[in-house]
């Protein structure tokens, strides 16, 4: 996404940077204070910032008809993972979530997302929430899927899934806001055309990740609904955020919709 700002290859409009990378549970931890002009952060997160800000329209990650999912070492069903430990990559993902939704109060563990495959492989917890890469990669682990949230929030509601955005602080001003929103979506774009060059900068940063792999996971969550939600992107994140408060999972304000920035 951010290929084309970070090399000066689309117009900044006097704008300037800087580039931070920290996993997605700190980002959103780092949300509640604010500390970030602009930053990813869970959907979920998003219930407890919306007053400090604003969500971008471009910039977000949504899964249609997949997403996270639950991993065993030893087939379960879904009435099994109701009675085990499940390892989460963090309380406030969209991932744990979208769990608590469809299996209600489960016993949890939280640890970085990138140990979870491991903790599950070696017996060290019965199940998994899995994100990220590791979708692709645990039958590589001889895991077994006994759920895909994903396709179970979409089987539920018809939408789907949106599980992370780019959100900016509102005391930035509207004109800054649009301005900021203008060349992000121009990032993702330039990034889209010249797929190529932008996947191998992309790459970089995780050298452990095959071209293959990573050509696949850009794929499923740099799409037409990061260059922009659109309609059943964002009746996607007003379904997301009414059922978090109507399950009593969040303070969303009943009858509220969330204000996007184009």
């Amino acid at each position: 996404m951010f290929y084309a700002m970070a090399k000066g290859l689309i117009d900044m409009d006097g704008l300037a940077f800087e580039h931070i990378l920290k996993d997605i549970q700190t980002l959103n931890e780092w949300s509640l204070e604010g500390r970030l002009d602009i930053t990813a952060i869970s959907f979920y997160a998003y219930t407890k910032v919306y007053d400090k800000y604003a969500i971008l329209s471009s910039g977000a990650s949504v899964g249609d008809d997949y997403g996270p999912m639950v991993v065993t070492a030893e087939p379960m069903t879904v009435e099994d993972l109701k009675r085990v430990t499940i390892a989460v990559p963090g309380e406030m993902t969209t991932a744990f979530l979208t769990l608590r939704l469809a299996l209600g109060n489960v016993a949890y563990r939280v640890m970085p997302f990138d140990k979870i495959l491991e903790a599950v492989a070696t017996r060290k917890v019965d199940a998994g929430l899995i994100i990220h890469e590791g979708q692709l990669t645990y039958s590589h682990h001889k895991l077994h899927c006994t759920i895909d949230l994903g396709k179970w929030w979409k089987s539920k509601t018809g939408l789907p899934l949106p599980l992370g955005c780019n959100v900016i602080r509102r005391d930035i001003g509207m004109p800054t806001m649009q301005k900021a929103a203008k060349i992000l979506k121009a990032s993702i774009e330039y990034a889209l055309a010249h797929r190529k060059n932008a996947l191998e900068y992309a790459l970089g940063f995780t050298p452990h990740m095959e071209k293959e792999l990573g050509d696949k996971f850009v794929s499923m969550y740099v799409n037409d609904f990061t260059l922009d939600l659109g309609e059943r992107g964002r009746a996607g994140v007003n379904e997301l955020l009414r059922q978090s408060a109507a399950a009593g999972l969040s303070s969303w304000p009943t009858g509220k919709e969330p204000e996007f920035i184009d």
